[in-house]
Formats: structure tokens, C-alpha cells, sequence
């Protein structure tokens, strides 16, 4: 005999003793739909009736055909709410409309959580009081975004939670928790979060940043112009930001070499109680061009094979090693022209060939896909 369906998907009782008649709802992304099912004498699916609620019927509309096979092919009534289920999740996705709205104590305890945060804080609501942006400050004036998806069942769900940052956000929530104390928790992780960023701060406005192009708050790698057709690529822990970061050098040979040997050498030199910046000056024994000292048209050197800085987010990273060429060239470029000469050769994942400048022998790594 068939019992009461009682799950997560759905609450359906019998009205009768025959237990022909089941009268209840299905839950589907929170949303509760009123259905009846009507069976047989003989309680098989494949004659049943499927009676909806308006709401139900409307996102059923061109799925019907679906329903009535789900319902002649399931076991039984357990086996057919749970189908069910997936029709009205692949329904619900294919129509955002048709989300839930949440009940009226959702935006009162909203509003109220708002009040008692402070209205200046909220920088963006969306039209259906679901997605916020908030604005905090870190102790350094600097201006950070905290991105609020709420659940329709808010406060009792944990919201999801979004920001700009180097490191994963953890937030603590429990059903009492309200926008305030995430604000709090927010402010917490920015302050933890300040050395670090001081640290890119000075880099960025006393050197040359090559990439990213342009920095957001998540990026922990600066890739330096030392000079013509050289850099460094440093890799800064946001946990601990002054440690020696992540080194490499780009360039030509010639020109990397000797700074690899310094850096190598002097790496015992590092101070943490210094700057980054400082101590890279000293480890690698020379001095960075900045903003007050150069030009960036200086290190915005072209293509010698596509004639353009920027190819999507590449740059020239490919130096010739003679000392009289020291052209560059974007790897896919150089790639791309090497392996379309019949003089190159590839080994591995390395070709082999000639200069298309100079005609000195210059080597290329298979360009990433």
C-alpha cells in the first residue's frame, strides 16, 4: 500500500482509503506548487491524472508530452515526483521570470538590516532586493566592494558573498547573523589584507608595471620594466607580503643573466622589515624606472612579426639574444612564423630557427592553447 510521500521534494498525503487520491505540493528552487494526483482502482501510473495550480500548469505549458511520459514510464509515485522535480528545475532555468519571490518578512527584515548598517554603505540594490554591493574602506582610505547574492529564505541562508580579493572570502553566518556583522567580518579580512596591499601600492607608483595592464585588488603578480626589452615577473603572498615574492626574470639572455646571478647571490640580503621594492633594488643591484624617470612608451615595444604591443593580453616577451637585435616578439607570433619555415625544427615542445630580423638562431616554446 502506498504511504504518505513526505521528502524534500515534495509533501503529498492520501484523501482516501484507497489510497487512489494524493493531495499536497512539490518543491522546486525554494518555490512550493499545490498538486493532486488522481490514480486508478487499480493504482497504476499509467492512467493517472495530474492536477496542478495555476502557477504549476503555466511553466508545464509545451512540457506536457514530457509529464505523461515521465508518468507512464516511473515505478511508481516516488520514482514520478522525483522526475518531476527535474523537468521543473530544467524549466525554472531556461525562464529566470519565473523565480521565486520571497515572502513580505524577507525585505522588512531587509530594510531593517539596512537602517541599522547604515543606507551609505549600500552602493547597489537590484530590482528584486536580491543582489547588493556595499562599500567598506580599509585603514588606508583604500575603497573595496563587497558583492551580497541573498537567499529568498534570508536570514536563515547563508548569502553568497563576492569580493576583489587575493585570497578565498570566508564568511561565518548562522540564521541569526544580519548585513551588518558580514560588513564587520568584511572590514576584518580587508585589515589583514592592508600589508599586502601597501606593498603592490608602492610598486605600482614608483615603477613601470608592463602587466597586468591594468591591476585589480585579487592580482598578486607584477611583471616590472627594468629597461629595453627586460622585466620581472614577481609573485607577492598576500599572507605574507613581505617575504621574498616569486622571481623571474624575462629578456634576452645576455641581459638576464647576470641579474638571475645577482639575484641568486644577494638573495640572503632580503630584509622583511624593508619594502619589497627596496629590496629588490638592492638584492638585484639596480635601480627600477619609474613614472619620474621614464617614459612607459620606453618599454612599449612592438612586434617585430604582428607590429603591436598588446595581442589580446599578450606582450613581447620573446627577446632575440644577440646583442645587436634584441628585437622582441609575442610567443604565439614567433611560434606561428618558426613553425612555418621548412629550415625550423621542433623538439619536444621547443622549435628551433632563425631570427626572421637578424637570422640568428632563436628558439621558442610551443605557445600554451
Amino acid at each position: 500500500m502506498e504511504k504518505s510521500l513526505v521528502n524534500d521534494n515534495s509533501l503529498l498525503l492520501p484523501l482516501n482509503k484507497q489510497q487512489t487520491i494524493y493531495d499536497g505540493f512539490i518543491t522546486v528552487q525554494e518555490r512550493d506548487f499545490r498538486m493532486r494526483i488522481v490514480l486508478p482502482p487499480d493504482r497504476q501510473l499509467k492512467e493517472a491524472k495530474l492536477h496542478c495550480c495555476w502557477q504549476l500548469k503555466h511553466l508545464l505549458r509545451g512540457y506536457e508530452h514530457i509529464v505523461k511520459q515521465r508518468l507512464q514510464q516511473s515505478a511508481d509515485l516516488v520514482v514520478f515526483i522525483l522526475e518531476l522535480k527535474t523537468v521543473l528545475e530544467v524549466v525554472l532555468k531556461s525562464r529566470p521570470e519565473c523565480r521565486s519571490i520571497p515572502p513580505p518578512q524577507y525585505y522588512s527584515q531587509l530594510i531593517s538590516e539596512m537602517e541599522t548598517l547604515g543606507w551609505d554603505k549600500l552602493l547597489f540594490i537590484d530590482t528584486e532586493f536580491r543582489m547588493l554591493r556595499l562599500k567598506a574602506e580599509d585603514s588606508a582610505g583604500r575603497q573595496h566592494i563587497l558583492t551580497v547574492k541573498l537567499k529568498s529564505k534570508h536570514p536563515a541562508e547563508a548569502p553568497e558573498c563576492s569580493a576583489d580579493l587575493p585570497v578565498p572570502l570566508a564568511i561565518n553566518w548562522t540564521a541569526q547573523s544580519t548585513l551588518e556583522q558580514l560588513h564587520s567580518q568584511f572590514l576584518l579580512v580587508l585589515e589583514s589584507l592592508t600589508e599586502f596591499w601597501d606593498v603592490l601600492d608602492e610598486i605600482d607608483s614608483k615603477t613601470w608595471i608592463l602587466e597586468p595592464e591594468k591591476p585589480c585588488r585579487s592580482d598578486i603578480m607584477r611583471r616590472i620594466a627594468i629597461g629595453n626589452n627586460v622585466s620581472i615577473k614577481v609573485e607577492v603572498d598576500p599572507r605574507h607580503p613581505k617575504m621574498l615574492p616569486e622571481c623571474c626574470l624575462l629578456g634576452a639572455e645576455h641581459v638576464v643573466t647576470p641579474l638571475r646571478n645577482k639575484l641568486n647571490a644577494n638573495m640572503h640580503l632580503w630584509n622583511p622589515d624593508s619594502s619589497v621594492l627596496h629590496n629588490l633594488r638592492d638584492v638585484l643591484e639596480i635601480e627600477f624606472p619609474s613614472p619620474a624617470t621614464h617614459e612607459k612608451s620606453s618599454f612599449n615595444l612592438e612586434c617585430g612579426i604582428c607590429y603591436s604591443y598588446r595581442l589580446e593580453a599578450a606582450i613581447p616577451d620573446q627577446v632575440c639574444n644577440d646583442p645587436r637585435c634584441g628585437q622582441p616578439f609575442h610567443q604565439t607570433c614567433l611560434y606561428e612564423w618558426l613553425r612555418a619555415l621548412h629550415s625550423s625544427r621542433q623538439s619536444f615542445n621547443i622549435v628551433f630557427g632563425e631570427c626572421p630580423y637578424c637570422s640568428k638562431p632563436i628558439t621558442v616554446k610551443m605557445a600554451a592553447q
